[in-house]
Parts: C-alpha cells; structure tokens; sequence
C-alpha cells in the first residue's frame, strides 16, 4: 500500500459489557498508524459496565470518541449519529461484539487504492466463542452465521455481481448481495455522492446502506483476507430474536427498491431454478427442504384421515409419509456432523427454530408493506 489516509471506525454499541473487552484487545492490534485513524463509538443508552469499560480505554488512547445517544431507538440510528462526527476519507464499521485482524485495515484499504470506483469493501466474517461450552455460539460456528461466502455459494474474492433485473431475490433474497456492518468499510466520497444514510428502522439497515451505494453507481469488493471475528448471541431466546428481525427486515426492502413481481424459488431442486411472474404484490416463495417436509407432512396427515374411510388412499399417505421423511433427513442431516453429538436433538431444534423464526419475521413484516415473503430453507 503507497499511503495511508485517515480513517475512522465506526463501533453502535448497547450492554456490551461481556464482549467489548475483547474488540478492545483485538482493535488495538490492529496493525495501523495511530495518528491515522479514529475510533467513534456511539452508545444507545447502555446500562451495564460498557461506558466504563470505555472510559478506561479512553484514558489509554486519545484516539476514541464517544457518542452517547439517549432513548436510542436501533444501531443504525447510533451509526447515524456517529457518521455526523467522523472526519476519516475510508469509513469502517464493526460491532461491540467483534474482533478484526491484525490486517484488517490494510487489506480493505489496497482494494480501495486500486479501484476508485470502489465504494465498498466487504471482508468475511468468522466466530469467536466468549464460553467455548456454550452451545449457542457452537450453533453459530458450526452455522458459519454471518459468513459471506456460505451465503452466496462459497465465493471467492472479488467483485460483486452488477444488479440487473432488481426483481425480488435480488434485493432480498438469495441474490441480494450486500455486507453486513460487523466487517465492512465505506469510501467516505462514495457515502456523499448518495446522499448516504441508514434507515430509520431497526434492522436491515445494512442492506439498504449498500443498495443506497450501489445506486449512486459506485462498486462491491469482497476481500475475504480482511476477517473479523464475531461473538454471537449466548442464548437461544437471543439468537431466534435476530432472525425474527431478520425476517422483518426484507418486506421494507422489496417494497422500497424491488420490482413488481412474484418469484417461486425451487430450492430443493440443484440450481434452485426461479419462476418470475408480473405481480402487484412483490415477493419470493422459497421450496426447499424446510418447507418440502412441512407440505408433504400435511399431505400425509390430509390422507390419513381420507384412507381411514376409503382404504384406496392409503398409498397416497405412505408416498407422502416417505416423502416427509426425505427431506426431514435431507433439512437436519448436517447436524449429524456437529459436536458433541450427544446434543443432535438441540442442534436439529435449533436449526428448525431460526429458519421458522426468519419465516415468521417476514410474514409479520409482509402484513405490515404488503408484500409476500417466504425465506429460504437453511
């Protein structure tokens, strides 16, 4: 890298007190220039040891600010708050509860030195268990959740694809490219030039943070080498909380940028071929494993109580018992590969309990800006 601009790294924070230690310990072996760069952590109202443990970082390092937002109703309000006071030329953003590398800045910023139609730079994101026994976090882990390779097939570094049709799954499903703002940086000129802002919701901010980019025609970097490592939830009432705002998140997004049309996802099948119909309401109805053992489940139950009155329907109910069966084995058979395998029944249940939960979050925000959202199967 030929020069090293000032940049300024971004931190929403809210009772982060179990992690912030460690993202403290991580950012400040960030391999960096002190008198380049800044770090500005906006607090939404902490009320456990989190401002103290700032505090004491403070009196180490000149270099941290601190932005304290009363009655602060989400992160993406605090970032929002934190973009007013920044003066960096690259904007990074991470959460209290995540850990960079050593090179995280200058992996993301050689990117930017070479493209400067590069907007965005994205790097992947790993786990960090806070208690390696807690088997929430070795759900996450083993869930690679938040990773951005697994999300788009394994990808490997480079751009991401242009929009193009902008129907529904590119803007909220499976296709929608986007990073996530545990580990992504922004070009302070590509923020401007949109008129750049996050949302005043309380999830996906991040999605539309990048659409918002990506409309002023500026371009997407997925640098997998810039890693971070993320602590996640530590309960399983936290964790299925996230999908469900997850879920909420896409409805807003389909009805803000999407086109009008309904897409049917054949994820069960390889390749998962897409049926795209002109629609008044926009959407995506996702087939995979998840949903194939729900329906074929129903079947089997409808042809139960029909066989038990007309004995020539028995073969439907054992074909669609079978079918139930394949891709109940089909959705979980990868929770065999976990460990301990003495917990397969907690691992199987978790795995049924996000995607249901990512499911119920969207069909709640469906109601809400009409629009029709099945997600995918995990």
């Amino acid at each position: 890298m030929n020069y090293t601009p000032f940049v300024s790294i971004i931190i929403p924070v809210r009772n982060a007190a179990r992690t912030i230690d460690k993202t403290f310990e991580y950012l400040f072996n960030v391999d960096y220039p002190r008198d380049k760069w800044e770090i500005v952590i906006a607090d939404g109202g902490s009320t456990d040891d989190t401002l103290k443990v700032i505090a004491a970082a403070q009196k180490k390092y000149s270099f941290i600010k601190l932005v304290k937002i009363e009655n602060c109703p989400s992160p993406a309000f605090a970032r929002n708050k934190a973009l007013d006071e920044v003066s960096g030329e690259f904007i990074f953003f991470t959460d209290g509860d995540c850990a960079p590398c050593k090179e995280w800045i200058t992996e993301i910023l050689k990117h930017f030195e070479r493209d400067e139609k590069l907007g965005v730079v994205g790097g992947e994101i790993y786990t960090l268990r806070v208690d390696p026994d807690n088997l929430t976090e070795a759900w996450c882990e083993h869930f690679k959740f938040n990773m951005v390779s697994p999300r788009y097939g394994f990808i490997k570094e480079g751009y991401f694809p242009e929009l193009s049709d902008r129907h529904p799954t590119q803007i909220a499903g499976h296709r929608a490219y986007f990073f996530v703002t545990a580990n992504v940086a922004y070009r302070k000129k590509a923020i401007d030039s949109a008129s750049a802002r996050f949302w005043e919701h309380k999830t996906g901010e991040d999605m539309d943070f990048c659409m918002q980019i990506r409309n002023a025609g500026w371009k997407l970097y997925f640098a997998p080498k810039a890693k971070v490592d993320h602590m996640h939830r530590a309960t399983p009432e936290a964790l299925l909380k996230v999908w469900v705002t997850y879920g909420i998140a896409h409805p807003p997004l389909l009805a803000k940028y999407s086109t009008s049309h309904m897409e049917i996802v054949f994820q069960f099948l390889k390749k998962s071929p897409i049926i795209t119909i002109p629609f008044p309401i926009r959407g995506f109805i996702y087939l995979g494993n998840f949903h194939m053992m729900h329906i074929f489940g129903l079947a089997s139950l409808i042809f139960l109580i029909l066989a038990l009155f007309n004995s020539s329907l028995w073969l439907f109910f054992i074909i669609s018992l079978a079918l139930t069966g394949y891709f109940k084995y089909q959705y979980i058979k990868w929770c065999f590969y976990m460990e301990p395998k003495k917990n397969l029944l907690t691992w199987c249940k978790m795995k049924y309990l996000t995607n249901l939960m990512f499911s119920v979050g969207a069909l709640k925000g469906s109601r809400k800006y009409k629009t029709f959202c099945i997600e995918p199967s995990f």
